[in-house]
């Protein structure tokens, strides 16, 4: 069970480092960076979106995990805590829309995760991003930049990154299964 907690931390630690790495990425990475606005990179064909959302798709998913090991109480604190950093590091007129989306968003997420995850914890980790990462995309750009012109490449972007994480999660419950561990 130890080592259960340490893993927990560690993505804990992980959840929380993805809120400064996109707030920087989003002034700093990408193929193009408007001025007075966000960098972009390519997520699709014909489809940009600011270089942020690849580090927001992994939080989605890092706070499921979190939860699954530490509980809902962790989890909890580590979306509060996410979204005080978040407007920490957020830069000046980023600070409310980066606060307000992360908030909304891993909330929601945590609403969608939390009752599937002990039967279907795949479908959990999608569904709850999923839900996550719309809201996220939605809220961040009206607040940003009052436009919800790169939506589909944000939502596109985050979707990426959460596809990408399904093996690994689907790999952790047959882990879990043959060590006979349950969800916090």
């Amino acid at each position: 069970m130890k080592q259960l907690k340490i893993e927990g931390f560690v993505y804990f630690a992980a959840f929380l480092l993805c809120i400064p790495l996109a707030n920087w990425m989003i002034g700093n990475v990408g193929t193009v960076c408007v001025p007075e606005g966000p960098c972009l990179l390519p997520v699709g064909p014909d489809q940009m979106a600011p270089s942020g959302v690849l580090m927001i798709g992994i939080a989605l998913v890092l706070r499921d995990l979190l939860q699954r090991r530490l509980g809902k109480i962790w989890a909890v604190i580590a979306i509060i805590l996410g979204a005080l950093l978040s407007g920490l590091v957020a830069p000046t007129p980023l600070v409310l829309a980066s606060t307000v989306a992360f908030l909304l968003s891993e909330l929601a997420d945590f609403a969608v995760y939390t009752p599937l995850q002990k039967r279907r914890l795949i479908l959990a980790v999608f569904a709850s991003s999923v839900v996550g990462l719309v809201i996220d995309s939605i809220v961040f750009l009206q607040l940003a930049f009052g436009s919800l012109d790169y939506l589909s490449g944000q939502i596109l972007g985050k979707a990426w990154m959460v596809l990408l994480a399904l093996p690994l999660i689907a790999l952790l419950r047959k882990r879990d299964q043959r060590a006979g561990i349950h969800p916090a």
